[in-house]
């Protein structure tokens, strides 16, 4: 159906009072519209306006004929808009203000019509709505990719700045960026990455973590996958159930710290954990760093020493008959009744004394995982005590025990 043309020169005319009654209406229809600022409402009026002059251009030119506008003439009402306004204004609003303003339209031109033209008119109102609504959603989609694409980037700085320990003002602001200026209990996982796409498994492993209640940031990098999480203190079964996203081999959690500012020491824990576990071929997967101390500090790992020193010789130096019985323990093959023997005490001692070995460290000596554990922290803690002293002339002298020379 075409519109007449003494319709479509009416409607021409009238195309001044047609935008100006379209900007009115959306202050009547849409209260988040009156909550805008000045320079949006301003845009959105421009937008509103480009649209009711493009429609009136479109219908003097074809008469309301095929199938619709060209694309590109629909998609330049929103280009008379910056991009900026697509991140105050949602896709749902731009709809409303689509809805609203073709509603006025619809409204006013049907007074314009000429007797027969009114249902041509409506139709070609209603296809050219149609255009506009897809050019919206184009733009917006548009948008959305290039944010996408500009988010990954920030995420991958982000956690970058997290593996290198660098909580600098950039990193806070990209982190605020992403919306992970205020997160807490972060905990940092590493494992490899698996295989096909790189930013097809980072945006896996986001949405999975998201349907589990927490938030995540990932990266690749080189074959391992880092993933930061974020809100929730139950890390260890958050990536439980998520394990399959990771590639073969180890998983490991760093410990969770209060906020992804501190999440430095995270990170290192996590990827010295990720470069030790291959010496525990029977580590759970995943596993927390911390379970790893003693393959962590084979592998070279100073902040694990020192971890594994206070935490397990320090205590036991502080009771000499602990630290023997462990020892004594350790060198009999964990055997009762030969520590028993060689400490000239009843069994019940020595069971008493792993008791109370346990409460100090927190470590069990009977299970063997565990006993592997002391032994290496006892091992480290002498490596690392000082050089004995040795009473000459009631002088205090240090003595330096001096290796063999190679035959």
């Amino acid at each position: 159906m075409t519109v007449s043309r003494a319709t479509r020169d009416r409607v021409v005319q009238h195309a001044g009072a047609l935008s100006t009654a379209a900007v009115r209406q959306l202050e009547v229809d849409l209260e988040w519209y009156r909550s805008l600022s000045a320079a949006d409402r301003s845009w959105i009026g421009l937008v509103a306006q480009a649209g009711v002059a493009a429609f009136v251009g479109w219908l003097r030119d074809t008469g309301g004929r095929g199938q619709g506008p060209d694309q590109q003439v629909t998609a330049e009402i929103f280009g008379s808009a910056p991009r900026e306004l697509t991140w105050s204004v949602s896709l749902g609003q731009t709809l409303d203000i689509v809805r609203s303003v073709v509603d006025v339209v619809e409204a006013e031109v049907l007074k314009l019509a000429s007797p027969g033209d009114e249902a041509a008119l409506r139709e070609a109102v209603l296809r050219y709505s149609r255009e506009v609504a897809f050019s919206a959603a184009e733009v917006y989609a548009g948008a959305a990719e290039a944010r996408g694409a500009w988010d990954a980037r920030l995420e991958a700085l982000v956690v970058d700045a997290v593996v290198r320990a660098e909580a600098d003002d950039s990193m806070q602001s990209r982190a605020t960026a992403l919306g992970w200026g205020s997160v807490a209990s972060v905990t940092v996982v590493a494992g490899s990455t698996p295989p096909g796409s790189t930013a097809a498994a980072v945006d896996a492993m986001r949405r999975a973590v998201t349907r589990l209640g927490a938030t995540a940031l990932a990266a690749v990098q080189r074959r391992r996958l880092v993933v930061v999480l974020g809100g929730t203190s139950e890390a260890l079964k958050v990536v439980t159930a998520i394990a399959d996203l990771f590639g073969d081999g180890p998983i490991v959690l760093g410990p969770t710290v209060p906020h992804l500012f501190a999440a430095g020491r995270s990170a290192r824990a996590a990827l010295s954990g990720l470069a030790a576990a291959p010496a525990w071929p029977s580590a759970p997967r995943p596993v927390l760093s911390d379970e790893l101390l003693p393959e962590r500090v084979l592998n070279g790992d100073t902040a694990a020493t020192r971890v594994l020193v206070d935490r397990v010789h320090h205590p036991l130096e502080a009771h000499p008959a602990l630290l023997t019985t462990a020892t004594t323990y350790l060198e009999t093959g964990c055997s009762l009744e030969a520590t028993a023997r060689t400490l000239f005490v009843h069994p019940n001692t020595v069971r008493y004394r792993l008791g109370r070995i346990a409460e100090v460290t927190g470590y069990d000596l009977g299970h063997p995982r565990e006993a592997h554990t002391v032994a290496i922290a006892l091992a480290v803690g002498r490596l690392t005590e000082p050089p004995p002293v040795e009473w000459r002339a009631g002088a205090p002298t240090r003595t330096r025990r001096i290796p063999p020379e190679p035959a």
